[in-house]
């Protein structure tokens, strides 16, 4: 890796950092190049413009979601055993295992669902690839003999991301002190709902 590379991957990890806490629109470019030890024409000169820099941004979620929820996860046995392991390992990366700030695709889909443009359909796609991935993830339930065969993947996607957006709400904005007991009652329901009678 060039020193370039490097110089660009730095910024890219600390405006993750920033960007979890304050948002992307909201993202001082200022705050990010004292941050990062730069000026601000040199940070610039790694990006061109915001827009690119809020992008590069999107894209470096989904690779931190796959890294830290997804690839421990797969250790786990298929189906059932597995998504346990994806809603746990997500709720961690909430509290703010990974980012200070929580969970910055919930954040960032909140922030740009009405702002058309690049960053927006940056948005789009990661939302519409977390939720394929917990469909593929059903229909291992299913294919496992977990979840019945006539189980709607996507409706438990959907369910799923729903309940872990509620906790990312009821744990960092409310600071409800029973927002792991509700999620996981939550969790837990829904497995009932898609669950394969044994």
């Amino acid at each position: 890796m060039s020193k370039g590379e490097e110089t660009k991957e730095k910024i890219i990890h600390t405006a993750l950092g920033l960007a979890s806490i304050y948002g992307l629109q909201d993202l001082s470019i200022g705050r990010l190049a004292a941050e990062s030890r730069l000026s601000k024409s040199g940070l610039f000169a790694h990006f061109n413009s915001k827009e690119n820099l809020q992008t590069q941004i999107i894209k470096r979620v989904t690779d931190f979601y796959v890294h830290h929820v997804l690839v421990p996860a797969i250790k786990q046995p298929r189906g059932i055993p597995r998504l346990r392991a994806i809603f746990r390992n997500w709720k961690r990366w909430i509290d703010g295992d990974t980012l200070p700030g929580g969970c910055l695709a919930f954040a960032s889909a909140v922030e740009f669902d009405d702002r058309p443009g690049a960053v927006r359909q940056e948005v789009v796609e990661m939302i519409q690839s977390l939720l394929d991935m917990l469909s593929r993830s059903a229909r291992i339930a299913v294919e496992e003999g977990h979840f019945t065969p006539e189980t709607d993947t996507k409706q438990f996607a959907h369910e799923l991301i729903s309940i872990v957006c509620g906790y990312h709400m009821s744990s960092r904005l409310l600071k409800d002190p029973e927002a792991e007991k509700r999620s996981n009652d939550a969790f837990e329901r829904l497995l009932d709902c898609f669950r394969r009678e044994q």
